[in-house]
């Protein structure tokens, strides 16, 4: 997943082509961390991915750190701040030598796991927040939201290059599993041909409501926002005997 070739052609795919608006994203998600932390000055973006919405975090916060598994992606988003402190790793095993005032997870990565996963991860990032820190979670969709068999085809030319994705989502027991295929075209490599499958949990409100509390987080969920899938919103209230001894 997240290849060398998505990740080539991922911004155009989400920014240029279905529009995705980053800087209204990460606008509004600072809004909300600052009104239930208005100190906050540290942020750590996990699944960063090419690093746009941590770009705009930049603009915000005093510090910024980005992690996230794809080294392709990595490349992208190191090219893009190259100053920034980027690392490659995976939020389930979450071990950074330092705390932030804010965590943000977007773009539904959080849903890439099992129940049993997403706990451990909330507890990981529970553990790499400071006292009141402010956890923002972009979920998949919920089992009854989720739409099997939804197609989609699109065909863009953004530049020199013509990209064609088509995608089919099913499901497989609390699993949806999403194929995209791309067609990249251009005059001097060709014709290329790449897939990316995508696994998401079908995770119910309560079930991450549940996993928010049980981590040590209030809950929090705002509807209508990222295609309709909305965002859970977390603020840390218990304190671990990890954070207490560190």
């Amino acid at each position: 997943m997240y290849g060398s070739g998505y990740a080539e052609i991922y911004d155009l795919i989400h920014s240029w082509w279905r529009g995705k608006d980053y800087d209204t994203e990460a606008a509004e998600v600072t809004e909300m961390i600052r009104a239930r932390m208005p100190e906050a000055s540290s942020l750590l973006d996990v699944a960063c991915g090419t690093g746009i919405h941590l770009a705009r975090f930049a603009e915000s916060f005093d510090h910024i750190e980005g992690l996230d598994l794809s080294e392709a992606m990595l490349s992208v988003a190191r090219r893009r701040m190259p100053a920034a402190e980027l690392r490659q790793g995976d939020m389930r095993s979450l071990d950074l030598p330092r705390r932030f005032d804010a965590i943000t997870c977007m773009f539904t990565a959080i849903a890439h796991q099992t129940e049993v996963e997403l706990d451990e991860t909330l507890r990981r990032f529970a553990r790499h927040l400071n006292p009141g820190g402010v956890v923002v979670v972009d979920p998949w969709w919920f089992p009854e939201t989720f739409i099997e068999g939804y197609v989609s085809a699109e065909v863009m030319t953004p530049d020199h290059r013509s990209i064609a994705r088509v995608s089919h989502a099913t499901r497989e027991g609390d699993w949806s599993r999403m194929e995209v295929h791309y067609l990249v075209v251009d005059e001097k490599t060709g014709i290329r041909h790449f897939t990316e499958p995508y696994r998401h949990r079908l995770i119910t409100r309560g079930q991450y409501e549940q996993a928010l509390r049980d981590a040590g987080f209030t809950t929090e969920y705002l509807e209508g926002f990222h295609s309709g899938r909305g965002l859970f919103l977390g603020v840390l209230t218990t304190v671990s005997p990890e954070q207490e001894t560190t």
